[in-house]
């Protein structure tokens, strides 16, 4: 299959490409390499470097390549950002998205896979949250997505145009192979932070409040290999001829700030300093994503939920590139 792939030049958009290289896709990668690395992009993939603002460039991709299916990561993607940033999240993220779903539509390509995120749940009910919970975004940035799964919905029902949304929390680790791993810049996700610690570029990782409700204090968060969201994207690519769906991804069990952190000892040998601060406004004490209906209805078995195993994965990388794709 021809697919389109944007934002594969970054972390989790650039390991889908890996795997979809893999299985025999044919793969284009469309980004502006605004979060992304031109070296993150697989070999065998065509690279097109490109800003989905522009809808004429956007149009183009697709005759050019014969795209079959879209998978769509290309996002502006902070959630402390939205929060003071709300025009360039709830604008440039739907109105970009719209470019891309236009230009799909025109060209009559009626699959797609969003790269949406649990954000969409600030105040769940239940814990894990299914995909039954009442949708709340939490920030603008959720709301972006919200608002895209709403314009799939009606795609849907307009134009047949099957789509997956997956919604996730925490992508961790790296490819099995070391070739691609986490490389944000400011970086915002836990594990990296603090694997700095352990590299000797930072001196100590912060705790943000040790007083919560949890069984150390400390917030708890589901962490999911990337490797395996990327086969979750696969596996609801293949199912779109059974026709759209909407699945939220999880780990199955959720780990708090300071196992986090002690797993990172066990793995780097370093002893990582760690302080306490204050609570960051805002973040609530567990949040963890139920994977039932994908496990059931598509058979989505994470390879690697072990803690220690997507530490050592991220470790590995982080080590041989220490200043990220700058190696």
């Amino acid at each position: 299959m021809n697919i389109l792939v944007t934002g594969g030049a970054g972390y989790i958009g650039s390991i889908v490409t890996e795997e979809l290289v893999k299985r025999g896709d044919r793969v284009v990668v469309f980004d502006n390499l605004y979060y992304g690395h031109r070296s993150a992009v697989h070999p065998q993939a065509a690279f097109v470097q490109g800003d989905l603002a522009d809808a004429d460039a956007v149009k183009a991709v697709f005759g050019v390549y014969d795209v079959e299916a879209v998978m769509h990561f290309a996002s502006y993607t902070l959630v402390g950002e939205s929060m003071e940033k709300p025009f360039m999240y709830v604008g440039d993220n739907v109105t970009n998205g719209l470019n891309l779903l236009r230009a799909a539509v025109e060209r009559g390509v009626r699959r797609f896979i969003l790269s949406s995120t649990a954000n969409l749940f600030d105040d769940p009910a239940r814990m894990p949250i299914d995909e039954e919970e009442r949708i709340v975004p939490g920030s603008p940035y959720g709301e972006s997505k919200r608002i895209l799964e709403r314009v799939l919905y009606w795609l849907d029902r307009v134009h047949g145009f099957r789509y997956a949304a997956l919604r996730y929390f925490n992508a961790a680790g790296a490819s099995p192979t070391g070739e691609r791993g986490e490389d944000h810049d400011p970086e915002t996700h836990l594990i990296p932070l603090v694997l700095q610690v352990a590299l000797g570029q930072r001196e100590a990782i912060t705790i943000f409040g040790d007083d919560y409700p949890t069984r150390d204090g400390t917030c708890v968060r589901d962490y999911v290999h990337v490797s395996d969201l990327a086969q979750a994207h696969i596996l609801a690519l293949d199912a779109l001829d059974e026709g759209s769906r909407t699945y939220n991804l999880g780990n199955g069990q959720g780990f708090t700030v300071k196992e986090v952190i002690e797993t990172c000892r066990q793995v780097t040998g370093h002893p990582i300093p760690a302080k306490v601060g204050a609570r960051r406004p805002g973040d609530p004490a567990t949040l963890i994503a139920s994977s039932d209906k994908i496990r059931r209805e598509l058979g989505w078995q994470p390879k690697y939920p072990d803690l220690n195993t997507i530490v050592e994965h991220a470790w590995a990388w982080h080590r041989t590139h220490p200043h990220g794709y700058e190696d």
